[in-house]
């Protein structure tokens, strides 16, 4: 199964090509500068694919939240 579904890479690709002509903005309203690094475009692509309700694997955050909280509850 996909990680990503075919919305969400066109919305990469496009964040992409942005990102490499030098347009793409980061922050509230593209307010905070241009991006400068490849993986914050790609990130940046994730959450607008998130946000539109497509399929997108969760934030790495809560990848990590998981676990320790599981441990938790298995500690008591």
């Amino acid at each position: 199964m996909p990680k990503y579904s075919k919305a969400t890479q066109n919305v990469v690709e496009e964040d992409m090509h942005r990102f490499k002509k030098g347009t793409l903005k980061s922050g509230r309203g593209g307010k905070g500068g241009t991006v400068k690094n490849p993986k914050q475009a790609i990130a940046i692509a994730l959450s607008e694919a998130r946000e539109k309700g497509m399929k997108a694997p969760k934030k790495a955050a809560a990848k990590r939240a998981a676990p320790k909280k599981a441990a938790r509850r298995m500690a008591k």
